[in-house]
């Protein structure tokens, strides 16, 4: 495949073309190949089947997001799609739930609790933490920040400061609870305003 066209792949940026670009010249196919070829066919069958029926789930979650009052805030997040939105609306539920935007944090898997020792630095997943959600929360705020110029800015800073992905993810996720939290408390739609007035999203 040319360069072109590994770039049009999902997820196959400029760094995994070149690899992909320079394997192919010396790749070849074994001897086995005609025993798998018809295992991968079925294979990738299978996969766009998926593929096609996740699309069809979120084209029926779009009119029930729209329903949902408190889908349709979150899912006002650039990066929160509908399958996103519903997931959280539908285990949040009530926010009246959660004293403050830490006990939802809490919940939604935003807020690993310190479990550091010694030398030793790491964290550890807070027993009322809602898998669900937090699943839901860790695609939805890795695809916000491809999308928001911001976001993304702060997911960096954090990789240099040496976090993994999913840690920075996480960090990120914890500015977006508060976000949530206020957007529901004042029952309005996320906005991202002009470079020259305060954003909507605060980061340190």
């Amino acid at each position: 495949m040319r360069k072109e066209s590994l770039l049009k792949i999902k997820g196959v940026g400029k760094k995994y073309a070149a690899v992909i670009a320079s394997w192919q010249k010396e790749a070849h196919f074994s001897t086995d190949v005609d025993l798998v070829s018809s295992m991968i066919i079925e294979d990738a069958k299978r996969i766009l089947a998926l593929m096609e029926a996740i699309a069809t789930i979120e084209n029926e979650f779009e009119p029930l997001c729209e329903q949902s009052d408190l889908a349709g805030i979150i899912g006002s997040i650039p990066g929160f799609g509908p399958i996103s939105s519903a997931e959280l609306a539908g285990e949040i539920d009530d926010l009246s739930r959660f004293p403050q935007d830490m006990s939802l944090a809490l919940y939604l898997g935003m807020a690993p609790l310190d479990n550091s020792s010694g030398k030793k630095e790491g964290c550890k997943v807070a027993k009322s933490v809602n898998t669900r959600t937090k699943a839901a929360m860790m695609v939805a705020v890795a695809h916000h920040s491809w999308q928001v110029e911001e976001s993304k800015r702060y997911y960096e800073k954090k990789r240099l400061e040496g976090k993994k992905h999913n840690q920075a993810i996480r960090s990120l996720g914890r500015h977006l609870v508060r976000v949530i939290w206020s957007l529901i408390k004042e029952k309005r739609f996320y906005e991202i305003r002009e470079e020259n007035e305060r954003n909507i999203l605060k980061m340190a």
